[in-house]
């Protein structure tokens, strides 16, 4: 299969990447290269060393003798070039990776909100306006979010894979209808997935576009099987408050002995999945691509669900090292529940990866290995979500 992989030098594309690669595809990154320009901006790297993509190219090619193209185009502006590059290589599928992707970078500031709302939202749709100029018939397979749906939002009653059922009163009686689940975001960056995921509907209505949209759970560890070959492949591990995954974090913080950083109660329940089942669930939607004139695949990318002082209590346990609750920098629910519905890639035979010891302790191992590049001045989530809101502490200098 020929695979156009939008965003495929960031945290989740880059094992994606390989995997695909290493499963026989034939694959071209397209990426403009900014997460690594939000790192300089941001002021903090990722805690394993990232090389230059070209020397990352060079290494895969080395070890495996396969080649992966690259292609410098930013989607949300270069419209044109997106189309010559549909046209040129007549990909059978395009995997969309190519979104800002972090909660707390969405909510920094005006420039930031608005950064997202561009980058992703006119990405995506530059992506489906160019499927249709081309004439192509292009298999879409997007990363989405479980925050699409909200937290609590459901009370207790288990999250479908995107579609709900309802009844309608009319005059004349009941109407069933099967709706998108109601989108309850709680950022800037999850408005951008929920209007994603209209634009995903639209198109796949009017103009036959065949997609898949996972709404993926927060993910955590490090390396896969081929991105641990060399350490010129090794994927981002990110800590700081921005960007890093709270179980990542936990598991980083551990590592150097910083306090384990839980906002609020620790009560928010979250969904979780390993970067090792995200390439596999990427692998599977591929595929499987819903045929031309269906509406839009949706599936639950996630294995299991976690109140955050739960993940908190296991690592201290695991680790010796204490838990700090510190003020809540978002605007959401004290506690929530979170109930998922995920049967569709079980369905299709994955295999999934849960939390265990030896996983938290391979990424443990990543965290001490890299201790030395921390910036302990990074590690506290300090982006509120509203003026006014307390300012979580530093707890270490």
């Amino acid at each position: 299969m020929k695979i156009l992989m939008l965003g495929g030098d960031g945290f989740c594309g880059w094992p994606t990447t390989l995997h695909l690669s290493r499963a026989g595809h034939d694959v071209t990154i397209v990426d403009n290269l900014s997460r690594r320009m939000i790192d300089v901006q941001l002021e903090v790297e990722s805690l394993t060393p990232i090389r230059p993509i070209h020397e990352r190219l060079s290494a895969w090619k080395e070890h495996t003798g396969k080649e992966i193209d690259f292609v410098d185009l930013d989607l949300a502006h270069d419209y044109d070039r997106l189309v010559a590059l549909l046209v040129d290589t007549r990909p059978d599928a395009v995997v969309h990776f190519a979104e800002q992707r972090a909660a707390p970078y969405s909510m920094r500031d005006s420039n930031t909100k608005r950064y997202t709302i561009d980058n992703n939202v006119s990405g995506t749709h530059n992506l489906l306006c160019g499927i249709v100029e081309s004439g192509l018939d292009v298999a879409v397979v997007h990363l989405g979010t479980m925050g699409v749906y909200g937290y609590g939002w459901s009370g207790s009653a288990p999250i479908p894979e995107g579609y709900l059922t309802v009844q309608i009163s009319t005059p004349e009686g009941q109407l069933e209808r099967e709706i998108l689940h109601p989108a309850n975001p709680g950022s800037v960056y999850h408005l951008t997935k929920t209007l994603d995921q209209l634009l995903f509907a639209f198109y796949a209505k009017n103009d036959g576009v065949r997609i898949t949209d996972l709404h993926q759970g927060i993910v955590w560890g490090t390396q896969t099987p081929e991105t641990a070959l060399d350490e010129r492949l090794i994927n981002r591990f990110d800590y700081d408050g921005d960007y890093g995954t709270v179980l990542n974090r936990f598991i980083m913080q551990a590592a150097i002995g910083h306090p384990l950083t839980v906002h609020g109660t620790g009560g928010q329940t979250r969904a979780f999945i390993h970067i090792r089942d995200t390439v596999r669930c990427i692998e599977i939607a591929l595929t499987n691509p819903p045929v031309r004139g269906e509406q839009v695949s949706i599936y639950n990318q996630v294995t299991e669900t976690y109140q955050i002082r739960e993940l908190a209590n296991l690592v201290s346990e695991l680790t010796g090292v204490e838990i700090a609750y510190l003020p809540n920098p978002r605007n959401e629910a004290v506690e929530n529940e979170l109930r998922v519905t995920s049967d569709r890639f079980l369905a299709m035979g994955l295999e999934a990866t849960t939390l265990s010891d030896g996983l938290l302790e391979e990424t443990r191992e990543i965290g001490s290995k890299y201790a030395s590049r921390a910036d302990f001045s990074k590690v506290v989530a300090k982006t509120v979500w509203k003026a006014g809101m307390e300012v979580p502490p530093d707890i270490m200098n």
